[in-house]
């Protein structure tokens, strides 16, 4: 099994505006403004293989596996903003509009001979992947909504340009947050060890259930505190 994730970050620049009254008013969030998301359809492929001559476009076995489930979440982030001047090197960036889209694409890869066994097991991280993708989209509003309205304080000779970094930096942060959030990472690795990567007979429906359930409860747990 692998996983892949693809992110793509771009920035939409607003008009710059001069005025020196400007800055109060434009440090309100805006009201009732959310981000857009999105959420593509999954794109699901199944390809047979020849182990001995695999495709250029597969990506490689781990050491040990027969077959694998590619997940690759893709992600893009447009953040656009308005940049109104106090002076000739200061002035104030307001984030007004962020849109992301979503999509998740898995292949399955197994050689021609897998048995049903094989197979199963490989769909069995297909669910997995499927299960996170379920509610990425409440993900990426929820931490987008929060930069909707924030107002940052930038300077520089090169306003246009501060303004375009600023907001760079947001959709920076955004992408951080939702691939912490949003990890099917140590569910997909667990799978794995509940059924020694498909060599045993553990039913794949309950190995898939006891991985989500036991990463989401490990992930509930408060953090440890290490300070004196």
């Amino acid at each position: 099994m692998s996983a892949g994730r693809s992110i793509v970050l771009c920035v939409v620049l607003g008009g710059l505006v001069s005025g020196c009254d400007g800055s109060s008013s434009l440090r309100q969030p805006a009201k009732n403004s959310k981000a857009t998301i999105t959420k593509q359809p999954l794109a699901f492929a199944s390809r047979t293989f020849d182990p001995a001559s695999p495709p250029p476009d597969m990506p490689p076995l781990a050491a040990g596996e027969e077959a694998e489930c590619d997940s690759n979440f893709t992600y893009s982030a447009n953040v656009g903003g308005q940049t109104r001047k106090t002076d000739a090197t200061h002035a104030f960036v307001t984030v007004r509009q962020i849109d992301i889209a979503l999509q998740l694409k898995v292949t399955i890869w197994t050689p021609a001979t897998a048995s049903p066994h094989v197979i199963e097991h490989e769909q069995g991280h297909r669910q997995i992947a499927e299960h996170y993708y379920e509610t990425a989209d409440q993900i990426a509003q929820r931490i987008a909504d929060a930069y909707i309205g924030q107002v940052l304080e930038i300077n520089g000779a090169d306003l246009s340009t501060e303004s375009s970094k600023a907001l760079q930096q947001i959709a920076a942060e955004i992408t951080d947050k939702y691939n912490k959030e949003l990890n099917p990472d140590p569910a997909q690795l667990l799978y794995d060890s509940i059924t020694d990567h498909g060599r045993n007979e553990v039913i794949v429906k309950d190995a898939v259930a006891a991985a989500i359930k036991n990463v989401a409860a490990e992930s509930m747990q408060p953090a440890t505190n290490t300070g004196n």
